[in-house]
């Protein structure tokens, strides 16, 4: 099968729609299907993962800022028509594609309803259940409230729902890892907010860590690539021998298995951390994790702190004091029950 996947990363939308895409293109190829991706090249994206992973890759060319775009549509730096317009000229390149497998919080039935003269099938990837579809596939990998019903009149009566974790896109590295026992101690943290972090949550949480004075503990640090602050979270994991620092990795599900408990955002990591069976103290860093953050804490799985402009240094010391080894195991075990 001839697959293209159209998605982008930049410093507004952050890397997890590109990194999730990434684990599907790689499951396509164990399959033998060929993969291309389509990204748009915007400001710090992160398309050259694709070529790192050994995709095809086609840029599409950087958009002058429009200042009538609102909203998600502010993404695609171009309208939903010329983005179609320059994904369909894209295949001149890579070939009639047998599916489109489209990531975008920008893109709707507008879009899609220009591609389907040419694919066969369109395989969304969505979570926000906010606008139509014209579409084959829908996958929400997500938690959230009624979601058998969340896409009611969104998609079309024909389509295929793949719906909750237990369809979700975890890397391999994921199932080679071995789950660890928890104990419910408190030794090593694991802090990570996103490849970008923009609302700069990582060294909010290192300083809260720092001033809670926990004994004998180990904070693992991770920060993307593109992360605007990574040097000052550099040099200040450098003033603590407790802490140890680490740049876009590839090996997130070892240090997940380290971890007693993981400081972080919503999202699709949310997914990564319960496989792992991890406890996490979660912060949403944008509109559209409330309520899965919410969600998970309601199911047991994390505590969530709140959205990131009311979570404080001050919040964090106190969740990181208040918890006891017997909520840590309780929230290992309820994370065990998300795949059943």
């Amino acid at each position: 099968m001839n697959i293209l996947i159209r998605v982008d990363s930049s410093k507004l939308i952050g890397s997890g729609h590109l990194m999730r895409c990434l684990t599907l293109a790689e499951k396509c190829r164990q399959d033998g299907d060929r993969v291309t991706f389509v990204c748009r090249d915007l400001e710090n994206n992160l398309s050259r993962l694709v070529q790192e992973k050994d995709f095809e890759l086609v840029l599409l060319p950087r958009a002058e800022a429009r200042d009538n775009l609102t909203g998600y549509a502010k993404w695609l730096e171009v309208s939903q028509e010329q983005d179609a317009a320059d994904t369909i000229a894209a295949m001149g390149k890579t070939g009639r594609p047998d599916r489109v497998v489209v990531d975008s919080y920008a893109i709707d039935v507008v879009w899609e309803q220009l591609i389907r003269p040419y694919t066969d099938e369109i395989f969304v990837i969505d979570d926000l259940a906010n606008r139509r579809h014209d579409c084959d596939y829908l996958l929400e990998q997500g938690f959230h409230h009624e979601q058998e019903q969340r896409y009611t009149d969104l998609v079309p009566a024909g389509c295929k729902m793949l719906l909750g974790p237990k369809h979700a896109l975890l890397r391999e590295e994921f199932y080679r890892a071995g789950k660890r026992a928890r104990t419910g101690s408190l030794k090593n943290i694991l802090v990570f907010y996103g490849g970008i972090d923009m609302t700069g949550e990582t060294l909010k949480a290192l300083r809260a860590i720092v001033r809670a004075k926990l004994p004998d503990i180990n904070v693992m640090v991770v920060v993307g690539r593109t992360n605007p602050r990574k040097q000052e979270i550099y040099e200040f994991c450098q003033l603590y021998d407790f802490m140890e620092y680490f740049e876009q990795v590839s090996n997130m599900a070892e240090l997940m298995q380290e971890a007693d408990v993981m400081l972080g955002a919503g999202g699709g990591v949310a997914l990564e951390r319960c496989f792992m069976r991890l406890p996490a103290l979660v912060t949403a860093v944008a509109e559209n994790q409330r309520e899965g953050c919410i969600c998970c804490d309601e199911k047991g799985v994390s505590r969530y702190l709140g959205y990131w402009n009311e979570v404080t240094e001050e919040s964090i010391v106190d969740s990181l004091h208040s918890i006891k080894a017997e909520d840590l195991l309780a929230m290992s075990l309820k994370c065990e029950e998300i795949f059943c």
